[in-house]
């Protein structure tokens, strides 16, 4: 018999959903992965400006969701 799975929501005081700002590796560039969300996100916005080559991993984070809101993929 197996349990269901039970989702975990993050909380204000969680570990699970960091500010990007504490991020000890926030200024690493940011990853292909962010790269190609950031690019799709900022193109469904119509703000293709909100990407850029060279973003950190912090900067593309705050931009990706932000972007989501813009596009009704609010978290």
């Amino acid at each position: 018999m197996s349990t269901p799975t039970q989702k975990i929501e993050p909380s204000e005081h969680s570990n699970l959903e960091k500010d990007p700002d504490t991020w000890t590796t926030g200024d690493d560039p940011m990853t292909d992965a962010q790269a190609s969300y950031l690019k799709t996100l900022s193109e469904q916005a119509h703000q293709p400006e909100q990407f850029a080559e060279d973003l950190s991993k912090a900067e593309a984070s705050k931009r990706i969701d932000t972007l989501r809101g813009e596009v009704g993929l609010d978290n």
